[in-house]
């Protein structure tokens, strides 16, 4: 009871996107911790889509490998589909047609519920059939799970009750489906669910939507971006929220910019623009974004321009699968642009950071006078998670950072706009037009610490010296990693170390492993340059396991090539095929690497190792 899984495979662009938020949405309100994760291709219709849901009562939510309840609504992954269902298992199919005998398995118990004929004998022209005979296998699944129907009416009700045809078409449809299971299964399920309390002060969003209520709440007000699979949607959500909220009550015009520039090369040279200005802005882009705007996260390095970069990573390299997740970013992220240069990153793990570190990246920018990447992912940035509800405290200032004003230069006999004044690396800036002393000429080309043209050695290397020890320095000021000990209470000699959307299956690895009698410390890293506890833990532990999903180790590879812990000493877990870390995942791989006293671990990334 509330401890299972479900996939729904549908055919893309048939409007099963609906059926399957209701579902989720109906067990959200229920109580009960909950997840869904949408597998889509990148083409618009016609290709297989899946959508799962997992329901866990202990709180894990991480995508399963295999599941209790297969809907299978697709002919062309029937075979697929049937194959992932565990033993002892169910399929819902739709038995309007009869299933092939050769898809029959021994060991799971198959449910047909003629859903295409319902549709057809109670609705009318080809489009609201297929859409209703979506409705109708949710409705199904209400009655084998004891889903609560007051809720899902609720639901429809809200989404349609502006359009009373089709609220009546979704009631029908779900009654029709809901009627026909208690009537020939057994129903509920020993799967099924039970209202439980754990959602009371949990919200279900999206981390591209948290992140641009985000960038809302820290100020921002210009956005320059190019469309691009998974990141879109974070800047559609900021310009709706600007629409809503970022316009002058008096004139009505708009207090905000939100540009759709030509590709991402012109995206980046327009937030840099705004951001050189003094305005808080900001792109939201994906890889292949990312190396377009290369050229101008140099730029802002060098140059010390506030900027914020959204990174929301999919599979790569090149175009890559556009709809299929990934942290294959991390390297080019954190040393994006030719020439020496390191940038500060933050890796959320889940909307609720997504929204946080968005409001912190802004605050960073600034204060450190430089480019900052937030990276998250498709899997994040797409899918609805359950966090905890949003909180905001009305007191927050933005941290502009070391800005001069018209006052300060005044008194100032020379402005110099590299210069470090107070020993931290960070020098003090000026925005145009405030005074005439606080004038400079802005280049990537080299300069001195007076912003002055030079090619001389001693002073470009002063400036890029102490470019480095800002960016160093910026490690105690960025989320610090958090640490899972282990359940014993005890110093494990064993430490995992994960970072972004794989944290809650990392942390049920954690505690499936102690089921097993393995302890193991987690630690989950929250941004780059490491914070120095990353080094202590790194130290502190007798076996180093890194897991991530890429396929050359990339994290692994920035913690040597940061921390100078030996390679050998890190072992590597990773998973990169696209979909969403499973702790079954995690666990099989550890386990696998525990039975042998050292790994064979590939060479660092960009080593001729």
């Amino acid at each position: 009871m509330n401890d299972f899984a479900i996939k729904i495979g549908t055919v893309n662009g048939t409007g099963s996107a609906s059926a399957n938020s209701l579902l989720r949405q109906a067990i959200f309100r229920m109580g009960i911790p909950v997840s869904g994760k949408n597998l889509f291709p990148s083409n618009i219709q016609g290709l297989p889509t899946w959508y799962e849901i997992r329901v866990n009562h202990r709180g894990h939510t991480a995508r399963c490998r295999s599941f209790d309840l297969t809907v299978a609504m697709n002919p062309a992954t029937y075979e697929r589909d049937i194959k992932e269902v565990r033993p002892g298992g169910w399929v819902l199919h739709d038995s309007s047609w009869p299933l092939r005998q050769q898809l029959l398995r021994p060991d799971v118990t198959f449910l047909g519920a003629p859903m295409a004929k319902m549709c057809v004998d109670h609705f009318q022209g080809d489009r609201e059939r297929i859409l209703m005979k979506n409705i109708a296998y949710a409705g199904v699944i209400t009655a084998l799970l004891d889903l609560e129907m007051e809720i899902v009416r609720g639901l429809l009700e809200e989404t349609f009750s502006r359009k009373k045809s089709l609220l009546e078409s979704n009631y029908l449809a779900v009654q029709l489906g809901y009627d026909f299971a208690k009537e020939h299964f057994y129903c509920p399920l020993p799967l099924h669910l039970e209202r439980m309390d754990e959602n009371g002060d949990s919200i279900l969003i999206d981390g591209n939507t948290a992140a641009a209520l985000g960038c809302v709440y820290a100020g921002a007000t210009v956005a320059a971006w190019y469309p691009i699979t998974p990141s879109t949607s974070l800047v559609d959500a900021f310009s709706g929220f600007c629409e809503r909220y970022r316009k002058d009550p008096e004139t009505g015009k708009n207090r905000f910019l939100v540009v759709q520039a030509e590709d991402e090369l012109a995206a980046a040279g327009v937030v840099l623009g705004a951001g050189w200005t003094g305005a808080r802005s900001f792109t939201a882009t994906s890889g292949p974004g990312i190396s377009l705007m290369g050229e101008f996260l140099g730029l802002g390095y060098y140059a010390e321009i506030p900027s914020v970069f959204f990174d929301v990573q999919r599979t790569g390299p090149s175009t890559g699968m556009p709809t299929r997740t990934q942290q294959g970013d991390l390297i080019s992220a954190a040393y994006a642009s030719h020439g020496d240069t390191k940038h500060l990153l933050l890796f959320p793990s889940d909307p609720g950071e997504c929204f946080h570190f968005a409001v912190q990246a802004f605050d960073l920018a600034e204060r450190f006078q430089t480019p900052i990447l937030v990276l998250s992912d498709l899997d994040i940035g797409m899918n609805d998670w359950v966090v905890p509800r949003l909180t905001w405290d009305d007191a927050f200032r933005p941290d502009r950072g070391k800005v001069l004003g018209a006052e300060d230069l005044q008194k100032m006999e020379k402005f110099s706009r590299y210069m470090d004044v107070d020993g931290d690396g960070i020098p003090y800036r000026t925005l145009p037009g405030v005074h005439s002393k606080g004038a400079y000429f802005t280049r990537g080309s080299g300069h001195d610490k007076h912003a002055r043209y030079t090619e001389d050695e001693e002073g470009y290397t002063d400036v890029m010296m102490r470019i480095a020890r800002k960016i160093d320095g910026a490690a105690l000021a960025l989320p610090a990693p958090v640490l899972h000990p282990a359940s014993s209470g005890k110093p494990a000699p064993l430490g995992i170390v994960g970072i972004g959307g794989g944290d809650r299956a990392l942390k049920e690895s954690q505690d499936l492993l102690a089921d097993a009698g393995i302890q193991a410390d987690y630690l989950r890293v929250r941004a780059f340059p490491f914070h120095p506890s990353v080094k202590e833990f790194l130290e502190g532990h007798q076996r180093i396991v890194i897991v991530e999903q890429n396929r050359d180790a990339q994290l692994r590879s920035l913690l040597a090539l940061e921390t100078a812990v030996p390679l050998e000493r890190l072992e590597s877990v990773r998973h990169w095929g696209g979909m969403p870390l499973s702790a079954a995942d995690v666990v099989e791989d550890v386990l696998a690497l525990l039975d042998r006293p050292s790994a064979s671990e590939p060479p660092l990334v960009g080593s001729l190792a």
